[in-house]
């Protein structure tokens, strides 16, 4: 994605001070809003404290942003950019930073809400390189696959993500400084895929790449529509093969399966999992649905050899059925 100097600026013109403004409001209001939360939560009958714990995580993403915003500037101001110890030591340097700042704020949530990870098939997860195909059901799936997957192997993940997430000043400055594709959901299909595909080249035993098929997060109606959409596109037999899927959205095909043919020879790993459903929308994040919950994931690996020639589109919604199947086990668990 080509942005102007201008641009990139006049945004974090706004969203730097944003959001350290709110952390420090936060914080420094935390002996006032901390004991009313509770007193409500207790009151209503809430005994776990939903909207206490909701408060604790945003005062804890807040000030993770402001940490990894100064660190980002003196990481910038020691290296010169990149100009003091070549690039892609400095891009090593923005990963490691990314490893921590996900991480630290997966562990937090893990803490205040009480959730724990299980994750099956750990050991799909290497070698590197692979492209990383992930169901989306929050925006917490972002920070899912790295600490579930890259954190612990320090894989490089190139990410596929909308250019919203640049309001989020860590993502708008680290990121931007990795090999992601912020895509403009307004733009051309065709640029899209160009943008996604470019993230195949330079593919090495330290990197993968990340994209949600999905393209957006599940509710029913957006799987019926897009089952409706695929039957207005002449695609009866893949409707018929999403009209099974009870939690995931029929995958978007482009970006996929450009990828898979911009790197030919690289195995695809799903990541499926179960749990983040609580963050889908405020309501139910702010009623607790996060708490005590059990985050279930399995790694699936399929090799590169084992990619169909021909018939990919209906090969990728048959790997998505298995996604969605998974998930239903899990929840009925």
């Amino acid at each position: 994605m080509t942005e102007s100097f201008v641009s990139i600026w006049a945004r974090r013109a706004v969203s730097i001070p944003l959001w350290t403004a709110l952390a420090i409001l936060l914080a420094a209001t935390l002996p006032i809003w901390a004991p009313l939360t509770l007193l409500v939560d207790l009151l209503t009958g809430r005994r776990k404290l939903p909207r206490t714990r909701a408060l604790l995580f945003f005062l804890l993403y807040l000030w993770c942003e402001v940490a990894g915003i100064v660190a980002a500037g003196v990481l910038w101001f020691i290296r010169a950019g990149g100009r003091i110890g070549g690039a892609s030591s400095y891009v090593d340097a923005n990963a490691a930073l990314q490893r921590v700042w996900s991480q630290t704020l997966f562990d937090g949530a893990c803490r205040i809400f009480g959730m724990k990870l299980e994750v099956q098939g750990g050991e799909n997860a290497l070698p590197a390189p692979f492209l990383l195909f992930v169901r989306h059901s929050s925006t917490a799936d972002t920070v899912l696959a790295a600490a579930a997957i890259t954190n612990r192997n320090r894989i490089l993940l190139k990410y596929v993500l909308k250019r919203e997430l640049l309001w989020d000043p860590c993502l708008d400055i680290v990121g931007r400084r990795l090999p992601n594709a912020f895509i403009d959901r307004t733009g051309g299909a065709e640029a899209q895929t160009i943008a996604v595909a470019g993230l195949a080249n330079g593919l090495d035993q330290r990197t993968a790449v990340l994209i949600y098929p999905e393209g957006t997060r599940f509710t029913p109606r957006k799987r019926d529509a897009a089952i409706e959409k695929l039957r207005k596109s002449g695609r009866p037999d893949l409707a018929d093969l999403a009209a099974e899927f009870q939690n995931v959205l029929p995958p978007r095909l482009g970006g996929a399966l450009s990828l898979i043919e911009a790197a030919p020879g690289v195995d695809v790993v799903f990541l499926e999992h179960s749990g983040f459903e609580g963050a889908r929308n405020f309501q139910s994040f702010w009623s607790g649905a996060l708490i005590d919950r059990r985050l279930s994931v399995r790694i699936r690996r399929i090799p590169a050899k084992e990619i169909p020639e021909q018939g990919r589109d209906r090969w990728l919604f048959e790997q998505w059925g298995e996604v969605d199947r998974f998930v239903t086990l899990q929840r009925a668990a």
